[in-house]
């Protein structure tokens, strides 16, 4: 008799559930503005900025974004990222080579080119400008990485 209870309780359940096919839908405040969970573009574009990175960079720079003293640069909170924006954005297309100072330590690797297509660029800049605490520029587009490179 238990076991029937039980198994009733759990189709009942599963029924139930899987009845609910509207979008889920997340109410803030008192105003009752309805906001979706779907990702923005700038969400979508971070996280395949992020499988970009773990697949191209990670090797250098670290998960982490601290890179390794002495060898490859910091990327996490980097002074020369937020001010250099379009000279990563080269570098990341066309390589870099000779000495750089990050956060008031002298760098001087070299990084090969990527063979990086712009809207890749764009996505991995988009993880790194947003990640480990970096908040370096808004999102950046496919065209804006193309502006930057025909130049």
């Amino acid at each position: 008799m238990r076991l029937k209870l039980i198994i009733a309780f759990l189709i009942l359940s599963t029924t139930l559930l899987s009845c609910n096919d509207k979008k889920t839908e997340v109410y803030y405040g008192k105003t009752n503005k309805v906001t979706s969970l779907e990702q923005s573009p700038l969400e979508k574009s971070i996280k395949i900025g992020k499988t970009i990175y773990t697949d191209m960079c990670v090797v250098c720079h670290q998960a982490n974004g601290k890179g390794v003293p002495k060898a490859f640069p910091p990327l996490a909170n980097s002074d020369y990222l937020q001010d250099n924006q379009k000279a990563s954005i080269i570098g990341l297309k066309k390589g870099m080579k000779g000495e750089i100072i990050v956060n008031g330590k002298t760098y001087n690797s070299y990084m090969a080119p990527l063979g990086l297509g712009n809207d890749e660029i764009a996505h991995v800049m988009n993880y790194i400008n947003h990640t480990w605490g970096n908040n370096f520029a808004d999102m950046l587009t496919e065209e804006e990485v193309t502006k930057v490179i025909k130049k």
